[in-house]
C-alpha cells in the first residue's frame, strides 16, 4: 500500500466527513462551506492510501492549567480509521505527524478523551481524570444549609467577564481545566448568556464569587423531568450553599439536577462538599488522557510543591524528542530544569526513569512514585521517590469541557 500522511485538505473534506459519520454515527455529514474551513483554528490530518482517506483526526491548539500555569495543549479529537484498514498502525503513523507538529508549534502536551484508552497508551498518552455527568436529587439538595452573606441574582450579558474571572481563579488552583481562552466559549457573550435558560451568580461583598448555568428541562412532574447544570463553580463555601439552594427551588417540579463535573472521593471538587447528602448517581463518564510532548515546556516555570536539594529523573519516551534526563530544583516554588547527559542504556545510572505513561501520571498529579512502580511505569533507585510525588503534589485533577 501507498500510505501518506499530511495534513486534509478542503478537498479531501467529503471523505473526512464520511469517515467520521461511519466512526461516530448521527447520519451524514455536510461539507463546510469553504470559508467557515478554513477560518477554523483546528488542524485535520489524515493518512490516505494511494490518494483515498484511511484515517483522520483534528486537533484543538488550546491552553490547560497545570502547576498554576497555563500550558499550551495540542488537543486531540475525532480519531477514526476505516473498519477494513484498522490494526495496521494507521493511528500510530498519524499521531507521530500531528504530534510533531504540535511541538514546533511549542504545544507542551496533549490531551484527548479516548474511545478506548489502550490505543493511546501505546502512544505515551495516560488516564489523569474523567469528565463526567452526574444525577443528584433536587429534594435533597434543598436541604443544604443556608449561606451567610451571599445574594444571588441572574447573570446578563454584562456580567460575562465576571463570570470568566471565576472560572480562571477555580481553574488556576487546578490541574487539567481548559482556560476557555482560545476557543469562543464566552464569545459572543449574547450567545453564551442565550444558551441557558439561566446564569445564576452568587454575591459576595458586591464581588461575583461563583457561577452555575443551567438548563431547566421541560415538565413539572418530579419523577420525570430534569435540569442540566453545565458549570457550577464557587470560589467560597458560602457562594457554593448559595448556588446548590437556588437549584434546590426546583425540586417540588423537577426531581434531578445532571451536574457536569469532574473528580468523585477525596478528589470531589469543593463545590459539592458543602451538600448535606452526597448520594449521587454517576451516568457518563468520559475518561481524560494526557501525553507530555516537551518536559521543558511542560515543567520550566511550573509551581511545584519545593522540596530540599536537586531532584534528578529520566524518561523513556515513544521517541528521541521525550526521552532524556533531567535534574529539577524548585526555588521558591517554581521549578527549574537542566538537562543532563546521562546513558540511560549503563545500567550503573544514578536516576529513577518513568515511562512516558508515568510522566502523564506523575506530572497530572495522578499517581504517586510509589504507585508508578507498582504499575511499571518506574523504576530505578527509590531515592527521589518521596521528592518526586511531593513536587507533583498538591492540585487535584478536574475537567469541564469535552472536545
Amino acid at each position: 500500500m501507498a500510505m501518506t500522511v499530511r495534513r486534509v485538505t478542503y478537498e479531501d473534506q467529503p471523505e473526512y466527513q464520511r469517515l467520521g459519520s461511519e466512526a461516530f454515527g448521527g447520519g451524514p455529514r455536510p461539507v463546510p462551506a469553504r470559508e467557515l474551513w478554513e477560518s477554523a483554528p483546528d488542524r485535520e490530518w489524515g493518512v490516505f492510501d494511494d490518494g483515498a482517506l484511511a484515517s483522520r483526526l483534528r486537533v484543538y491548539g488550546i491552553t490547560s492549567w497545570f502547576h498554576g500555569g497555563r500550558i499550551p495543549t495540542a488537543g486531540i479529537a475525532g480519531v477514526a480509521v476505516e473498519p477494513e484498514r484498522r490494526g495496521n498502525g494507521l493511528v500510530g503513523a498519524m499521531f507521530d505527524a500531528a504530534l510533531a507538529e504540535a511541538r514546533e508549534r511549542g504545544e507542551a502536551i496533549s490531551t484527548l478523551f479516548p474511545s478506548a484508552p489502550g490505543i493511546y497508551r501505546r502512544l505515551g498518552y495516560e488516564v489523569i481524570g474523567s469528565f463526567d455527568d452526574v444525577d443528584v436529587q433536587l429534594d435533597r439538595v434543598a436541604r443544604t444549609g443556608p449561606p451567610a452573606g451571599v445574594t444571588t441574582r441572574r447573570a446578563t450579558v454584562a456580567d460575562v467577564e465576571a463570570i470568566t474571572a471565576v472560572h480562571a481563579a477555580w481553574a488556576s488552583g487546578q490541574n487539567g481545566p481548559l482556560s476557555r481562552t482560545e476557543q469562543p466559549f464566552w464569545t459572543p457573550p449574547e450567545k453564551y448568556v442565550g444558551d441557558y435558560t439561566g446564569i445564576t451568580l452568587a454575591v459576595q461583598d458586591g464581588v461575583v464569587s461563583g457561577f452555575a448555568s443551567w438548563i431547566r428541562g421541560t415538565g413539572d412532574n418530579p419523577a420525570d423531568t430534569m435540569m442540566e447544570v453545565d458549570d457550577l463553580i464557587a470560589l467560597t463555601p458560602e457562594a457554593a450553599r448559595a448556588l446548590w439552594l437556588t437549584l434546590g427551588t426546583f425540586s417540588t417540579v423537577v426531581g434531578t439536577a445532571r451536574v457536569a463535573t469532574s473528580g468523585s472521593g477525596a478528589g470531589m471538587d469543593p463545590a459539592w462538599l458543602v451538600l448535606p447528602d452526597l448520594r449521587l448517581r454517576r451516568v457518563a463518564e468520559r475518561p481524560y488522557m494526557l501525553r507530555v510532548l516537551d518536559v521543558e515546556r511542560a515543567l520550566e516555570g511550573a509551581w511545584l510543591a519545593p522540596v530540599a536539594g536537586d531532584v534528578p529523573f529520566a524518561v523513556r519516551g515513544p521517541e528521541v524528542g521525550l526521552s532524556g534526563a533531567w535534574t529539577i530544583e524548585v526555588s521558591g516554588g517554581v521549578a527549574h530544569l537542566e538537562r543532563t547527559p546521562v546513558d540511560l542504556a549503563d545500567a550503573h545510572h544514578d536516576r529513577p526513569v518513568l515511562t512516558a505513561n508515568g510522566l502523564a501520571l506523575l506530572y497530572a498529579g495522578a499517581q504517586s512514585a510509589r504507585n508508578l512502580r507498582l504499575a511499571g511505569h518506574l523504576e530505578g533507585p527509590e531515592t527521589w521517590d518521596g521528592a518526586l510525588s511531593a513536587m507533583f503534589s498538591g492540585r487535584q485533577v478536574h475537567v469541564r469541557d469535552y472536545f
